[in-house]
């Protein structure tokens, strides 16, 4: 029988491989960024690692990289990881790359295009086009003009044709092209020399990578995270997944993480969480919070604010509001937490962002 795992135990162990709170570190010992971490918002991905203990102000400005990977969305990694990353993040098969590029793949299809072909087809475009940083929206209307009319669409709320998003985004990496960081629109560049690793190194495996960070799961929750069929990511289970059970539900953990459940310390500490951090992107919503309405609050469709992370447990929900080098943070509880552990929480917020905490409200 699959040994039983409390809730309480997935969250500790959850914000312990995740290293929440660490005092300190560096973007090589990170263990989020082996499964990239999402870059969205100004409290995005360098945020979620100033709470694991980097020192975002000294970063040489050369150590991380942004790429399109995991559901279209930008990412960030080691720089040294990339060649890896593009390996590890590419759709398994032509099935999954038609999950992944949604509602592209249809007139592919009707037209006898593959879809990992039709990746490739854009890739060699865009690696033609992009030979220094370009504008996206640039990208796009050069793109439009030299790929076949399988790979476009009519976008009414642009009111113009271009190429179908998620094989634009999924492309670029293939390409070998990466964001510039802060740009909005992004701005896309070479990276030089990139090419695919083979075979895909074990630490950016991104089965492993969701086990180990967002565990324990099923082939289920992982093949969400990826937008990925559930028998690609079945297929390449991995050997030393072990069954436990929470709630219930079986799921698995590696072997040497379920070893040592009962040594895990519990999660301690008050933290603002971004809205897309990684402890956020597990799909197993109703275990962090297990209230509808709650959750419908903290994963709108549109404009997620920030979760209030206590002691492991999401405890409420905040929003920055900014004005000029001021910032004030509006902050909505569900469970008591002390003013002062969520200010002190606030300040923090404020100096990565380099700006004065005018005022922490909560309700």
């Amino acid at each position: 029988m699959a040994d039983p795992l409390t809730r309480r135990q997935v969250l500790d162990l959850r914000a312990h491989a995740q290293q929440i709170g660490r005092p300190s570190g560096d973007p090589a010992d990170t263990a989020v960024l082996d499964l990239g971490v999402q870059d969205t918002g100004p409290d995005g991905g360098l945020w979620a690692l100033a709470l694991r203990g980097v020192d975002t102000a000294a970063l040489d400005g050369d150590e991380l990289a942004t790429v399109w990977t995991l559901r279209g969305a930008p990412h960030l990694y080691r720089r040294a990881d990339l060649p890896g990353v593009a390996a590890a993040t590419a759709p398994f098969s032509d099935a999954d790359a038609g999950k992944r590029i949604y509602d592209a793949s249809k007139p592919l299809r009707a037209a006898g295009i593959g879809n990992l072909e039709a990746l490739d087809a854009v890739a060699d475009a865009m690696r033609s086009l992009v030979t220094a940083p370009m504008v996206k929206g640039e990208v796009s209307t050069r793109l439009t003009a030299i790929v076949p009319e399988p790979h476009l669409r009519y976008c009414r709320p642009c009111g113009a044709t271009h190429l179908y998003e998620m094989p634009f985004r999924l492309a670029a990496l293939r390409a070998g092209l990466e964001l510039e960081p802060g740009t909005s629109p992004p701005v896309l560049r070479p990276v030089p020399g990139l090419t695919p690793a083979a075979p895909v190194p074990p630490h950016l495996d991104v089965v492993r990578g969701y086990l180990r960070l967002l565990g324990p799961a099923t082939p289920k929750l992982v093949a969400g995270h990826l937008d990925a069929p559930v028998t690609e990511v079945q297929a390449r289970w991995p050997d030393d997944a072990v069954e436990v059970s929470v709630g219930g539900e079986r799921r698995w953990l590696l072997a040497e993480d379920a070893d040592r459940v009962d040594d895990v310390p519990p999660a301690a500490g008050v933290f603002l969480l971004g809205p897309f951090d990684p402890f956020l992107q597990a799909r197993d919503r109703p275990l962090l919070v297990d209230d509808p309405a709650r959750a419908k609050a903290l994963w709108p469709v549109l404009g997620r604010p920030g979760a209030v992370l206590a002691d492991g447990e999401v405890a409420g929900t905040w929003r920055p509001r900014k004005a000029g080098s001021s910032l004030t943070v509006a902050v909505e509880l569900w469970t008591p937490v002390l003013r002062e552990a969520v200010t002190e929480a606030a300040e923090r917020l404020a100096a990565f962002r380099g700006v004065l905490l005018t005022d922490v409200t909560i309700d």
